[in-house]
């Protein structure tokens, strides 16, 4: 079922299968809409009430006018929970997602029964990564997104999936052109201001999963191996054949995982 639900003052666009007794609310990453789920939420969808979200600033989904700071879209997806008179769930964030999961974890951890980080960390941006952000802002304001499209999408698959990703990188590609460009950039800056949440991660008391891929081209391996390490709580899943998509490039490895995490 797809609906619009109206949340912090913006139309939210929102899939939900309705059933099941646990529920995963899947948030998807930059340049990405829920669509880019669709397949993994099939694998999901027999054992669980899987919600997806349009996250502000993506897809049909509105936005804040300067900025869609993590802590706002956490607001958003708790306000989508409370409609849907959902009072506990998995909360799994790809990449982008997985920075406002931890920030709806810090600030619902009422309503957070699991925590899955799917290609993303609780560090937040270098100097360099800010100035690529910014960098980004300014190419979406001289309208040249496709440029920002045609280099980042491809990048986040491995090399040799490349070729089978042909029809997912054009799925994500056309899905990111529906969003308003003011809506990209209130995200890239709610990326580049968002704080460092290793300190709550390390106080986080629930259960916490990392799925990470060798061939990330975004997280070195160095640095998941770090996180694994630095958080030694957390499960943890290495993918051998990915890079910054295992939903896309290894999904049944992914949802075998993250089923047997939540039951």
């Amino acid at each position: 079922m797809e609906y619009f639900k109206t949340c912090e003052g913006i139309p939210v666009y929102v899939s939900d299968t309705k059933k099941g007794d646990k529920t995963v609310v899947l948030l998807h990453g930059y340049l990405e809409t829920n669509e880019v789920w669709a397949d993994f939420k099939e694998l999901l969808k027999p054992c669980f009430r899987v919600v997806a979200i349009d996250l502000p600033g993506n897809g049909l989904s509105g936005t804040n006018a300067d900025e869609n700071s993590m802590e706002f879209i956490a607001d958003v997806v708790a306000g989508v929970l409370n409609h849907s008179k959902i009072s506990k769930a998995t909360v799994v964030g790809h990449s982008m997602g997985g920075y406002a999961a931890l920030a709806f974890a810090e600030k619902y951890g009422e309503t957070t029964e699991k925590l899955c980080l799917f290609h993303s960390t609780p560090n937040p941006d270098t100097e360099e990564k800010k100035h690529n952000r910014d960098r980004e802002i300014a190419l979406i304001k001289e309208d040249k997104l496709d440029l920002i499209l045609k280099i980042n999408i491809a990048n986040m698959f491995a090399d040799e999936n490349l070729k089978r990703m042909e029809e997912a990188i054009a799925m994500i590609s056309e899905n990111a052109t529906i969003s308003e460009p003011e809506g990209i950039i209130a995200c890239l800056r709610g990326m580049k201001n968002r704080k460092d949440m290793n300190p709550f991660l390390s106080g986080f008391d629930k259960p916490l999963l990392f799925i990470f891929g060798k061939k990330d081209k975004y997280i070195a391996e160095t640095v998941a191996a770090g996180l694994i390490e630095k958080f030694p709580h957390a499960e943890s899943l290495l993918l051998e054949n990915s890079g910054h998509a295992g939903f896309l490039e290894e999904p049944e490895i992914c949802s075998q995982k993250l089923i047997e995490f939540i039951k």
